[in-house]
Formats: C-alpha cells, structure tokens, sequence
C-alpha cells in the first residue's frame, strides 16, 4: 500500500510540474488580451472573441445563425447550441480558428469541436457556445488512389466511407476495414476505433490507415504517421478528438471482390455458439466476416429472414421455433469474384461443417460487395419513411474479455435485459493481436474480447419497454455491472461525467493520455463534448 501511495505521490508531483510548465508559456497571451481590455469580463472576452471571429477571412464560411443541426446528433439526447459554425474549405481554415482561440488564452472559454457526419451519441461533437467546425465541407483535396504492391487513397477526413467505397471501386480496390454504417466521416471513426466483422482479421479502421494530417490544439498542421511525428499519429487515433482534428489520412487498400456470401445460422446454447464464433476468428481459413447477435422473443424470426435470405432446408426451417427462447445469431459472410463461385461454395461447406449450429436454422443469400457492405442504410431508407430514424438512440457499446464473457451473458442476459425488441443486440469476438498497440484507444487486457452493442432505438412518447426511460434504466443496470473491476470490461465511444471516471476508464494509460493532452491541446479547446478535460479550467491545481 506504501509503494501505491509513493507512486500516487509522485504522479502527482509530475502533473504539477508540467502543469506550471504549460501555464507559464500562456501568460503573455493571456496578458496582451487583458492589456487590450483592461476591464473586460469573461462575457465581455467572448463577445470580442466572438467579434473577432466574424471578421475573420476563410476560404470557406463562418455562420452565426442556422445554427440547430450542429446541437444535434444520432444519438438525440444532447443538444448544446454553439455560437458559430465554420464551414472549411481548406485546412487552413481549420488551422487558423484554432490558432486564434489557442492565442486567446486561458481568458477565453471557447471550445471547438469537429463535427463529421452527426452520429455522435452523446453530444461528443458537440460545443455549447463554441465553434462546431462541419467537417463534411472539407473535400480538399480531391480522393487521390496509388496503386502498387501496397495501394492506399489519400482522402480529406471529412469524406464519407461510402464515397470511399464507391471510388475505390472504380479503381478495382476497397479499403480493408469497415463499420457497419458507412454514411460516417473517415475522422469521426479513426477518432474513435472503426470496428465491424472484419476486425478479427485486419483490426479497426485505426490499424489500417498509413498516415494522417492534424491540426492540433494549438492550429498547428502536422503530417504523421509510425515513422515520423509517432507520438501524435498514436495519440489521435482513437483518441476521442482530444490532440487534434484530423484534416487528411491515406488509407490502406486491398483488391476489390464483386460479391458476398452471406450466412446466418441459430444457436441456443452461449458456450458452443462463442467457441465457434472464437473458432472462425481463429482460423487461417475462415470467412472475411465475423459478426453475431442476440435474440429474445423474437416472433417468426426465420420468416421475417425470408425475404432476403433463403433457408438451407426450407422444410426443416419451417418446423423451427424461436417464441420465447433466448437464440444467437452467427453472421458471416465470404467474399468473391464470380469466376471463384464454384470453388467458394466448397471452402464454405467446409467451414459450416466444423460448426455446431441448429442445422435447421442455417439461411443463405448472395449479394453484391457493395450491397452487403452498405446493408445498414436499406433499414434507414425504412426508418426515415416511417419517421423513425431521427428518434433518441441510447447505444450502449462494450469490450468485455473472453475471460468474462460468459459471466456477462448470464447476468446481463439472465437478469437485466429481457427483450431485444427495441433495437439489435451484437456480439461478436475480436483479436486484439491484430490491433495497433499504442494508441488512444482502450481494450481489454485478454487476447481475445467481445464487442457488445445495445442498438436501441427509443420510440417517441412510449412509457413501454421500447422508451426512452427504460431503456436508460436497462443501460445504468448493464453499467453498474460491468463497471466492476474485476470483471475488466471497458465501453467502447465511451462516455462519463467527471474526470475520476475517465481516469479510471484509462486505468494505467491515463498518465500518457493526460500527458498527450498537455502536448497537443494544454487549453483542453478541442472536443469538449467529450467531457474529458475542462475548457481553461482543465489542468487547475488541486
């Protein structure tokens, strides 16, 4: 307990000291703005900040007013409404605002936050009263493809996956590493991790990008990569928006299939389904794609498939009954070029024949890369025709270790969680040999740990299990839980209040985070619907 307290001790001593450090190189700015404005206030320093900002020249705009859709995201929970919105045209853009709120000093209270495609859950690319910059403006430049023994494409951070997808085509490639939803910002995911069924084999979308642009916490433009300016390359992916805004990144490319084989099959038992799910990740011959979910009362479930998969046995399928019983889902999928269609069936059957699903349950469908690829935004189309897609989402997402895994099933799916009507329940295992070590990002500390997402979608005005109140109360009992250290499960875009709990979320790599902190942005100016750091504040003596 001493060594603990010896080592608290000296952390402690060690933030001070870099703390003094950082402050004194802030007080000439913070003195020339006050020498200016003897006697402004802190209302007084925003008005001007927010003055000066008007008059500023961009390449893009800067608005003031329209400003409600940058205090809304996906999740549809938060709204905090900036002051400005800038819309860049170029990283100079983005350069300059944070230059001149950093040279503000710690006078200023102004935030600023990126803003990619809006699927923020929680109001993380959200600023109350500060500036939201909307990355999607920024296209510059222009999508550039190398091909080679490596190819790659070189995109403006602002670009959506989908325009990726869809260009790379052309060129007979694909990038490597997907998430499930492909209308995201190639920013908003490396800032927090990109993870889909093709993460067992090439790792998050953080692992498979070769090099990044970034603006940091102090307007300064920076090109980094694993060899050169190392340090910021680790810290920005997956770090949450806190060290900079990504402007550019060169993505790793592969060549392209045409089709997919995509399969689903039932199981009813968690430990054969996990140890055949932990199988195919494990493999060298195994599908592209790994995926899973859960399913609790669920009606005609192998009906509802029907309309885009077709039953392996029709007759036996139609004997299956899922009412009432608590099933997984594996999901995998193999791609192919059609010339391969005969020898792809064989490698599949082998594959399916070292599983131990309910054979009757085993459904099939063939469907182009792209369609399957972009296989989420055919239920949006749905949901917005029926006026259900801008509806609160309380996502809940976790890593937890293999070790724990069944531990977390009967608990949380034995008493906690009841129904899984209100939204998908995935679950799927990852290797986290295949994971860029290094970076922002959090994981477990076993080899091997699951992805577990409560999707939930809330219905508006609904007092029922599908509402927004008990589904919050369902996530708070699934938290308490898993916030047990033992168990070692950490949320994945995770979210907390205080600055104790994300210390506690980082456990023994806070100190580095903290200290890429005080690097890259010490005015803690960036992404403050993070929560993490407070704006001026941040870094205060105790």
């Amino acid at each position: 307990m001493f060594f603990g307290e010896c080592l608290t001790f000296i952390r402690k001593k060690t933030r001070a000291l870099l703390i003094l450090v950082f402050l004194h190189s802030f007080m000439v700015n913070r003195e020339h703005l006050c020498s200016n404005h003897p006697f402004a206030t802190p209302q007084t320093i925003e008005s001007i900040a927010h003055s000066a900002l008007a008059e500023m020249r961009f390449e893009g705009r800067i608005s003031f007013e329209n400003l409600e859709f940058a205090a809304r995201d996906f999740g549809n929970r938060y709204h905090l409404m900036p002051s400005a919105v800038l819309h860049p045209k170029s990283v100079s853009d983005i350069s300059s605002i944070l230059r001149y709120v950093y040279d503000l000093g710690l006078s200023s209270e102004l935030k600023v936050a990126a803003r990619g495609h809006g699927h923020s859950l929680e109001g993380q690319a959200q600023a109350y009263r500060g500036v939201v910059i909307s990355m999607e403006s920024l296209r510059a430049p222009e999508m550039s493809f190398h091909g080679g023994k490596h190819p790659y494409v070189d995109v403006s951070a602002g670009e959506l996956w989908i325009n990726i997808l869809h260009e790379s085509l052309k060129q007979g490639l694909t990038p490597r590493s997907w998430t499930d939803y492909l209308r995201l910002t190639v920013g908003g995911t490396l800032s927090n991790a990109g993870i889909s069924g093709q993460a067992f084999r090439h790792g998050p979308q953080i692992n498979n990008v070769h090099q990044l642009q970034v603006v940091t916490g102090r307007g300064e433009v920076v090109t980094c990569s694993d060899e050169q300016n190392t340090d910021l390359f680790h810290a920005v992916l997956g770090g949450l928006g806190q060290f900079g805004i990504i402007t550019q990144a060169r993505i790793a490319l592969e060549p392209a299939p045409k089709m997919v084989k995509w399969i689903r099959a039932l199981y009813s038992d968690f430990s054969t389904f996990a140890r055949d799910q932990e199988h195919l990740i494990s493999s060298n011959n195994s599908f592209d794609y790994v995926e899973g979910f859960i399913i609790i009362n669920r009606t005609g479930l192998l009906n509802n498939w029907r309309s885009s998969f077709s039953p392996k046995d029709p007759i036996q399928a139609d004997q299956f009954n899922s009412d009432g019983k608590l099933l997984f889902c594996l999901e995998v999928a193999k791609y192919y070029n059609p010339r391969e269609s005969d020898n792809i069936d064989q490698d599949i059957d082998t594959l399916l024949s070292e599983l131990s699903y309910i054979r009757s349950t085993l459904f099939l469908s063939e469907v182009s890369y792209v369609n399957f690829l972009d296989r989420v935004h055919v239920s949006e189309v749905k949901l917005r025709e029926e006026g259900l897609w801008e509806v609160p989402h309380p996502w809940l997402n976790l890593l937890v270790p293999r070790s724990r895994i069944h531990e977390f099933v009967a608990e949380v799916f034995g008493n906690i969680v009841k129904d899984t009507s209100s939204g998908p329940v995935l679950i799927y295992p990852v290797n986290k040999a295949r994971w860029k070590s290094g970076t922002s990002l959090i994981t477990p500390d076993d080899d091997v740990f699951y992805l577990i997402a409560f999707l939930s979608s809330a219905m508006p005005s609904s007092t029922g299990k599908d509402g927004l109140k008990h589904i919050l109360s369902q996530n708070k009992k699934i938290l308490s839980f898993s916030q047990r250290p033992y168990l070692g499960i950490k949320q994945y875009l995770p979210h907390y209040s205080t600055e104790e709990e994300w210390e506690a979320h980082f456990g023994p790599h806070w100190e580095v985070f903290y200290r890429r902190k005080l690097s890259y942005d010490p005015l803690a100016i960036l992404a403050p619907g993070q929560r993490i750091f407070r704006r001026g504040m941040a870094y205060a003596l105790q």
